[in-house]
């Protein structure tokens, strides 16, 4: 698959271009001949497996790790040979690497101080960032003082407070907790529109990529598998490997057994057969792999309650998983013994539902995507 490669859409010269860049560690591909560019005030994401090579590309981006070979230009300029502190970058880490031993306000002010900006000057800086990111007056408090949101904030504080071109975020949400690490994803995503700073983000977690980002680039082996904005990714996936990996999908194997028109029939093995309208590069004969999205499979207690025209099956209840919005319904279809993940609506009929009841099932074709395997 060749690397992917996206155009600036914006007026101007992309922040960050990255041109035919690889990174070997012996045999070991990190990054593999990876083109790109991210656009001016964006927010970009590159969302992967561990292992994927998404922090080394970080790194080399920061100045970090050296590439093997290729381009890689910030605001224009090659940065080849640049050291990190030279670079128009900072980042932020998991682990913040905040000074205990420094108050807030220090703490935000020692890149300035570094860089020679003192005084009243650098005490203006660090107040209107401190307003920026929603803590005003906090100059004086110990870092032991703060909440890990807060401390969140205060480490990109830090970062942006020396204007950069870029700002690097090597997954700061990781060591959150889960409500603390929802309630930072709006803030982060709020506060970069509000600084204009294009921010490069990289994460296992596809729930902070797609929230956050303008563009989300999908990393796996060393390359791109697609790079599209959150919508192109869930819902057009290119690969089977982003269709699997954004989202959850009932994923099913099998031989395309048949082809009508822009639709294939998938059987798998237990039997069961398969419609799909959104096809990759497959012909019949072929082994594939096939995905629904549990919320694209209607589903009643008779098949009358499902769209007209549409293709069912009848299945039996094995749980019914509540989790609010995010309720889904496990079930196996009665012939082939199929394990299938169904949301569960939000209208509340089924809200009662019980482990053992019959149901019927169906969805639409064009909500199926089908790849080679």
């Amino acid at each position: 698959m060749p690397a992917a490669v996206n155009a600036t859409d914006r007026a101007g010269t992309p922040d960050l271009q990255i041109q035919a860049v690889r990174k070997r560690y012996g045999a070991f591909a990190a990054v593999d001949d990876l083109s790109f560019e991210v656009r001016q005030g964006s927010f970009f994401s590159i969302l992967g497996p561990s292992g994927c090579g998404k922090t080394t590309l970080l790194r080399m981006i920061a100045g970090f790790i050296a590439p093997d070979a290729g381009d890689l230009r910030i605001k224009g300029v090659s940065m080849n040979g640049v050291p990190p502190n030279r670079r128009p970058v900072n980042m932020v880490f998991q682990h913040l690497a905040l000074f205990p031993m420094m108050n807030v306000g220090e703490n935000i002010a020692y890149g300035l101080e570094r860089r020679g900006v003192k005084g009243a000057t650098a005490k203006a800086k660090v107040t209107d960032m401190l307003r920026r990111v929603g803590l005003p007056g906090s100059e004086g408090k110990r870092i032991d003082q703060l909440s890990g949101g807060q401390k969140q904030r205060v480490a990109i504080a830090r970062s942006l407070v020396l204007e950069p071109a870029l700002l690097l975020l090597d997954e700061p949400l990781g060591a959150l907790d889960l409500k603390l690490r929802e309630h930072m994803k709006v803030e982060l995503k709020q506060l970069q529109a509000e600084v204009g700073t294009t921010f490069v983000y990289i994460t296992h977690d596809q729930s902070e990529a797609l929230v956050m980002s303008d563009q989300v680039a999908v990393m796996n082996h060393g390359r791109f598998e697609q790079l599209g904005t959150p919508q192109q990714l869930y819902y057009q996936p290119q690969t089977a490997f982003v269709a699997g990996f954004v989202g959850n999908n009932n994923r099913f194997e099998g031989t395309i057994e048949s082809r009508s028109g822009e639709q294939v029939l998938l059987r798998t093995p237990s039997g069961m057969g398969l419609w799909s309208q959104r096809v990759g590069q497959v012909d019949v004969g072929q082994q594939a792999l096939l995905f629904i999205r549990p919320e694209a499979i209607e589903i009643g207690r008779s098949a009358r309650e499902l769209p007209a025209g549409e293709p069912a099956w009848t299945a039996k209840v094995q749980s019914v998983l509540f989790d609010g919005g995010n309720s889904t319904v496990q079930v196996r279809e009665d012939k082939s013994d199929t394990a299938l993940q169904i949301a569960l609506p939000l209208t509340g009929r089924l809200a009662d539902l019980k482990t053992g009841e019959t149901v019927h099932f169906g969805y639409q074709p064009a909500q199926a995507w089908c790849f080679s395997a």
